[in-house]
């Protein structure tokens, strides 16, 4: 009995290893979906006019899954690799979607994308994406270390801050010898 239970847990283990290998060749396929990360993107997230977050940085093969939480947004795309395949949501600039509506898209081709909401554009509503490889452990989840100046950090942070202490010691040096010498030898005062 204890045999039978051990060769019955061999061949289900083996069923499901070959199920999983049959689905990992399936996604590897052109046309994207299945089995890959996704990333999640919230469009209008409580009514503010962004796409939450903004930048992305992801490996090929990541889905990118927007979910509209407010009314009347699409995603249209304004720069993307000619054999990309990504078109935005449907119909264009001139269709727009309400809260609960979905949409993805499978990114294959590497490259730099970028995006907007059609009536939002000019209040500042638009995204990028940047398909990369990761450079090692493709599977990471999708997440990419992201280069600081995607973030909006200065490259080299460490040497504003380093201006800024120097600039508070010239300040404090230049008070201390205004205070303790006064004007210029040079300037007429009512003391003479």
């Amino acid at each position: 009995m204890t045999a039978s239970g051990v060769a019955g847990g061999t061949a289900a283990s083996a069923s499901v290893a070959a199920a999983q290998e049959g689905n990992e060749s399936e996604g590897d396929g052109e046309g994207g979906g299945g089995g890959g990360p996704t990333e999640e993107v919230v469009v209008g997230p409580g009514g503010a006019l962004e796409f939450d977050p903004a930048d992305l940085t992801i490996t090929p093969g990541t889905t990118v899954h927007w979910t509209w939480d407010s009314d009347n947004h699409n995603v249209v795309p304004s720069e993307a690799p000619d054999d990309s395949g990504f078109e935005g949501t449907e119909g264009g600039d001139d269709q727009t979607f309400n809260a609960g509506h979905e949409y993805e898209h499978t990114f294959e081709v590497e490259g730099d994308y970028e995006y907007y909401c059609t009536p939002h554009r000019q209040a500042g509503m638009t995204g990028a994406i940047t398909v990369q490889e990761g450079g090692g452990g493709g599977e990471g989840g999708g997440q990419v270390e992201e280069d600081p100046e995607h973030m909006g950090v200065p490259f080299q942070a460490h040497f504003v801050g380093l201006a800024t202490l120097l600039m508070m010691v010239v300040s404090l040096i230049y008070t201390f010898f205004l205070l303790k010498y006064g004007e210029s030898p040079h300037t007429s005062g009512s003391n003479r």
